[in-house]
């Protein structure tokens, strides 16, 4: 889920922090893993991108080439054979595969970026389990799962935690760096420089539902939604009065329908199955109403607004 502000920033591996970390495996070929493939290969290291989709991977390297030409614009725009090097450079680190289990027995770190759901998740890291180096460490990018629910089907849950990017991957400056309950030291220092290598900022949490930013932002859109739902206040008003009042760039109902109301109920869900005493995950009629009338915000031209089908 994408977070208040888009920054744009690039760095290079020449003014990165350098990371002991070398070959990333990343799975998952959408938009959070080919986010995360591109800083990566940008900092200097080795990447393998899989999917179990070949168009998903051929769609995926041509977004990251579109994107690294613009990030080489900006760093190199009075010398374009620079940029031009730095492209090349940066896409001839990114190979592809459509086999996980291959393409992680080369890797220090396996980063995971699937749908979220436990089964699949778990199936995934069973498998890997039994054929990464012993050294490798495993990451899940999970907005909303437990790390430590998803790491009980490993050996290594020492070298296993959380690394939560925000979309854009390649703008957004902020990584949560997850330790589950059994999360070594180690592993904790080699997560955080890695993300430091990267050119983010990293921050620590432990194993709580949505971290730090999902676990404010969610219930915060979702006192918004109950407001609005009792009448309290119009859709405009109370986003008006977040951004006018308290200086968001979005109001929270601008916000739900950006990232998605499916994506919003999907969370909230899945926090009060877990977690069915706590008031602020309680489902939302209103929530659930639009969500069966496919009313899912910006990506179907309607939610709390209607929006304009480019």
């Amino acid at each position: 889920m994408n977070q208040f502000g888009v920054i744009a920033r690039h760095f290079s591996s020449s003014s990165a922090v350098q990371s002991a970390i070398k070959n990333v495996t990343v799975i998952g070929g959408g938009l959070m893993g080919s986010g995360i493939a591109q800083v990566a290969a940008q900092a200097g290291q080795n990447v393998i991108l899989v999917d179990v989709n070949s168009d998903i991977l051929a769609k995926a390297q041509k977004s990251i080439g579109n994107n690294l030409g613009r990030v080489a614009k900006k760093i190199y725009k009075d010398t374009p054979q620079e940029a031009e090097k730095f492209v090349i450079d940066s896409m001839n680190r990114i190979k592809t595969a459509t086999d996980a289990l291959s393409a992680s027995q080369t890797a220090d770190l396996v980063v995971e970026a699937i749908v979220e759901n436990i089964d699949v998740k778990h199936q995934l890291f069973q498998k890997l389990d039994q054929v990464a180096p012993d050294h490798t460490i495993f990451a899940s990018n999970t907005s909303s799962l437990s790390i430590n629910e998803i790491a009980s089907v490993v050996k290594r849950k020492d070298k296993f935690g959380g690394l939560h990017f925000f979309n854009p991957v390649p703008v957004m400056r902020l990584l949560e760096v997850v330790r589950g309950a059994e999360t070594s030291e180690t592993t904790y220092k080699s997560m955080m420089d890695w993300g430091k290598s990267l050119g983010k900022t990293c921050i620590t949490c432990k194993d709580t539902p949505g971290f730090v930013v999902n676990r404010l932002l969610v219930p915060y859109i979702a006192e918004a939604i109950r407001l609005f739902e009792r009448g309290d206040a119009s859709a405009r008003d109370i986003d008006i009065a977040m951004k006018l009042g308290a200086g968001y760039p979005m109001g929270p109902l601008e916000l739900a329908d950006y990232v998605g109301l499916d994506t919003n109920k999907f969370i909230l869900d899945g926090w009060h199955k877990k977690f069915p005493e706590e008031q602020l995950f309680k489902p939302i009629p209103l929530l659930n109403k639009l969500v069966s009338e496919g009313k899912l915000g910006m990506k179907t031209g309607e939610g709390f607004y209607k929006y304009e089908k480019k």
